[in-house]
């Protein structure tokens, strides 16, 4: 523990489970005080304040928040998490869906903010860092109604950085690139050949591997950080390469090492990029 963030009141939404369970636990770790809001808030780290929230709901997030203030003192930093995935092409989903998916991956973090801007401008270290992903800038087959709530995310985290940018509240975004998570397994479970479609996503990124949720934690972390006050409106890639990079082909028979290297969370291997 390095107590960086002793005195921190940390708030983060969807933080029972994928990239949101990693980020809590980290900032546990370098001393923070941490609410976690959730639908459901079983698998939230152990020392975290936990209470239950629908996001889609904007008198269920003031509730959520002001309880989490209640209980825990705060916010300084607001770690906008909470997501939901979709696949398909822009003809493959009905305007149910993606009213749906920009409710919860847009709206989600307007409700949330707006609900922790008052608490955030009391503070001298306020911070808001939203999740947001590798589609929002990178083309990735099936995943225009993603892609376009994630696009929508980084648009946002720029305009709110300039916003509040006199109030002194940094607002800053994390991009993972494909991880190995709950939400990605579920999708490979439902492939004739999971293992094929779980090589396939790892060679799609130039490490040859998926993100872990820890390394999406330390970037979060790391924009959070007070020492980094002159960071803001920055899209933080945490993406192995895959927005810039161009990795020709390994020859036959000569894998890249680095696809056979994986990671373990210090909370366990709970790692998101689809739904965080």
């Amino acid at each position: 523990m390095s107590g960086v963030f002793t005195g921190i009141k940390v708030l983060v939404t969807g933080g029972a489970s994928g990239i949101g369970a990693a980020t809590a636990w980290r900032f546990l770790q370098e001393g923070a005080s941490v609410a976690v809001l959730d639908r459901e808030v079983g698998g939230a780290p152990p020392g975290t304040t936990a209470v239950t929230a629908d996001l889609s709901d904007d008198a269920a997030v003031r509730a959520a928040v002001a309880e989490a203030v209640e209980q825990l003192g705060g916010p300084d930093v607001l770690e906008n998490n909470a997501g939901i995935g979709a696949q398909g092409s822009v003809e493959d989903n009905d305007d149910d869906e993606w009213r749906r998916v920009f409710d919860v991956n847009v709206l989600g973090i307007v409700r949330t903010s707006r609900a922790a801007l008052p608490h955030l401008r009391a503070s001298a270290d306020a911070v808001i860092v939203n999740t947001c992903s590798i589609a929002a800038s990178t083309g990735l087959p099936q995943r225009a109604l993603y892609s376009a709530s994630k696009g929508a995310v980084q648009a946002l985290t720029l305009a709110m950085a300039t916003d509040h940018l006199p109030e002194g509240i940094r607002v800053n975004c994390v991009n993972p690139g494909t991880a190995d998570t709950p939400w990605v397994q579920r999708l490979l479970d439902r492939a004739v050949d999971p293992d094929a479609e779980r090589a396939a996503l790892a060679a799609r990124q130039p490490t040859g591997r998926l993100v872990s949720a820890d390394e999406v934690a330390h970037a979060i972390v790391h924009l959070a950080d007070p020492r980094s006050r002159s960071t803001t409106g920055t899209v933080l890639a945490v993406d192995g390469g895959m927005h810039s990079l161009r990795r020709p082909p390994a020859p036959p028979g000569r894998p890249n090492q680095q696809a056979q290297h994986t990671h373990q969370t210090q909370y366990g291997r709970v790692l998101d990029e689809e739904k965080s």
